[in-house]
């Protein structure tokens, strides 16, 4: 992986830098967080703008660049890749490890005194500013919103922002109308005097008005902003996606079922100038509801005396509990994808004998199988193919001149997902299609106890996600060993493969407590620097559980696995299993070989099914 070459780029951003025609004053540093305006994980091309700058192309982190100095900032899942991504104007800053200072501190240390640090308003979140500006503030210097993005003034080819067409989700995949939904969201709006919801999430407005798009790859999303008042309903995306009547219909556009569900349209960028003037008409007691991650400028639009920011939305809130129709769907989507992934395992075993499948063509060819599946849409995020060494860079994807062959002498990791309308899937299985050293197995067999604690846990309502994440490294502690990345995160229901606002993480964030209905991932891994790479995932349910106590009348709640395709059995070291994992393993083997044996059977697919029953044997 050749690194992008930064020289002449970080030289004309600095000349932008000193421009007055960007900024009143020269800047002394410059902040390109990894965002779009909708604070969104994924982004569309025109977004990538801290790819453009840098050339590390991870889903999370943060560049800087100073008059003399450039650095990045990400999390453990990238430090691989960012080091082979980036040439060497810049500095790696590994977040997360001892020694490595925050943006702040770094920015404090190296500026001169009173410099003006920019940022575009647009792509910061509301609270990272005033962190940030608070800081910058204490030690004389300051943070300024630059309203002309800086990288879009040197980024002469930047591709243009996409509006495809939009899809209505009916109540057969829904569960629940969008009609219903805003009647929901304005209940909880009146519990707390609230009298307008300033909405900027995407999958969040996606969900509340069952609509989806394709406007950013893998994540059945559309750009939009939506600000619903008590009896009003404001919706700002591209006018020209209006124009199919099924979408008019869906959105009851032309024929309001009632006063306060009729939607007014307006345009996407129009959303500045509508909420100041919404802002212009608020009375003395009137509260605006906005998430504390939406972007600094439409944040700052709301007067401080009227802005009620919150970490989470009511909408984030409830999309989180799936209702029944959505864990049908997700259930369905699941077993579907198992098919395809059973169908890929069958072929790689006949297949890489003859030494002809690669980390891309063995990437291409689980698309291609997955794509034959009903109501299949897309990828959910870039498969993560990878052999021996390439499977230790956590968020490694392969790349013509990365790509390695598949053979019978290494682990293979592939961690991969499909959109389909009825739901999101999220699998990664790590597999030997030759004999594993006993080292490689005692280390699969402790991720395997790792990921089972956590299936099979039981705990209160109203736990935290992050109680559950030492679970899942017990057994690798014990040995002194661990990972580097969370041990799950939420999962959208035909929305984005990550979401909020629950997760299974060693990171201090503000997860709300698990209730059942949610869905996460639970993926515990270990990784050993130019070896291998080893992971486990399932996508599960949150389920009522019945211990035999009821402390406080609390109630108790455990997983349900959605995710059904097999363990590879002779990555176990048995020996280091107990008998309630081995009770485990063999009853979610027998699920499987039961849920989606009958699906290949309904498929007539009878030579997977054939593997299928070999795979999940009972270990005796």
């Amino acid at each position: 992986m050749s690194p992008k070459l930064t020289g002449e780029l970080l030289r004309q951003l600095r000349q932008a830098m000193k421009n007055c025609k960007y900024f009143s004053e020269p800047l002394q540093a410059y902040i390109i967080p990894s965002g779009d305006a909708h604070q969104s994980e994924y982004i569309a091309k025109c977004d990538c703008r801290r790819e453009f700058i840098c050339g590390f192309n991870g889903s999370s982190g943060t560049a800087i660049v100073t008059e003399r100095h450039a650095a990045l900032w990400t999390d453990g899942r990238y430090y691989l890749q960012a080091s082979q991504q980036m040439d060497n104007n810049w500095t790696l800053m590994k977040t997360g490890l001892k020694g490595t200072p925050s943006q702040e501190d770094w920015l404090i240390s190296i500026l001169p005194d009173n410099s003006k640090v920019g940022v575009d308003p647009w792509i910061i979140a509301a609270d990272q500013w005033k962190n940030m500006s608070k800081a910058l503030t204490n030690a004389g210097h300051t943070l300024v919103a630059v309203q002309n993005n800086l990288i879009d003034a040197v980024w002469t080819d930047r591709p243009e922002r996409p509006s495809t067409q939009l899809r209505p989700l009916g109540l057969d995949y829904a569960g629940v109308s969008w009609q219903d939904k805003i009647t929901a969201l304005r209940a909880k709006m009146r519990e707390r005097k609230i009298t307008w919801f300033v909405a900027t999430a995407l999958d969040e407005i996606a969900w509340l008005f069952n609509l989806r798009g394709a406007d950013i790859e893998y994540n059945p999303v559309f750009f939009v902003y939506s600000i619903v008042g008590i009896n009003t309903i404001r919706l700002f995306v591209d006018v020209k996606r209006l124009s199919d009547p099924a979408l008019r219909d869906h959105l009851q556009l032309d024929s309001p079922s009632k006063p306060e569900l009729s939607v007014q349209t307006f345009p996407y960028e129009s959303i500045y100038t509508e909420l100041q003037g919404i802002c212009a008409a608020l009375g003395p007691k009137d509260k605006v509801w906005i998430c504390d991650k939406a972007s600094c400028a439409l944040t700052q639009v709301i007067p401080k005396a009227h802005r009620s920011p919150i970490a989470y939305t009511p909408l984030c809130l409830a999309k989180a509990v799936k209702n029944t129709t959505e864990i049908r769907g997700m259930k369905i989507a699941h077993i579907k994808d198992a098919v395809a992934l059973c169908e890929l395992f069958a072929w790689l075993e006949k297949e890489i004998p003859k030494g002809t499948v690669t980390e891309i063509s063995a990437a291409d060819k689980a698309e291609e199988l997955r794509s034959q599946q009903k109501h299949y849409v897309s990828l959910s995020f870039p498969t993560i193919s990878s052999v021996g060494p390439n499977g230790a860079i956590i968020h490694y994807r392969p790349l013509p001149e990365t790509n390695r062959t598949l053979t019978t002498n290494e682990l293979y990791l592939i961690d991969s997902g499909a959109q389909y309308i009825d739901g999101t899937t999220d699998v990664t299985r790590t597999v030997h299609f030759g004999t594993p050293s006993s080292y490689e197995k005692e280390c699969f067999t402790y991720v395997l106890k790792g990921q089972i604690a956590v299936s099979a846990a039981v705990f209160p309502s109203g736990t935290k996600g992050h109680l559950l994440d030492s679970f899942a490294r017990a057994a690798l502690w014990e040995s002194g060993l661990d990972y580097l990345h969370g041990t799950g995160h939420g999962v959208g229901c035909f929305l984005h493969v990550h979401e909020g606002p629950c997760g299974i993480s060693y990171k201090t964030f503000a997860d709300e407590p698990l209730e059942a209905g949610m869905i996460v991932s639970d993926e515990p891994g270990y990784y050993e620097d130019g070896s291998f790479g080893i992971r486990l995932e399932n996508v599960v349910l949150v389920v009522p559980a019945k211990p035999k106590y009821n402390y406080r009348n609390r109630g108790s709640l455990t997983f349900e696995p959605l995710t059904l395709v097999p363990m590879q059995v002779k990555m176990m070291n048995t020996d280091l299993l107990t008998k309630k994992e081995l009770d485990w393993v063999n009853e979610y083997h027998k699920k499987c070989r039961e849920v989606v044996g009958a699906e290949l059977e309904r498929q007539g697919k009878k030579d997977v099914l054939e593997w299928l029953i070999r795979e999940t044997q009972p270990i005796v």
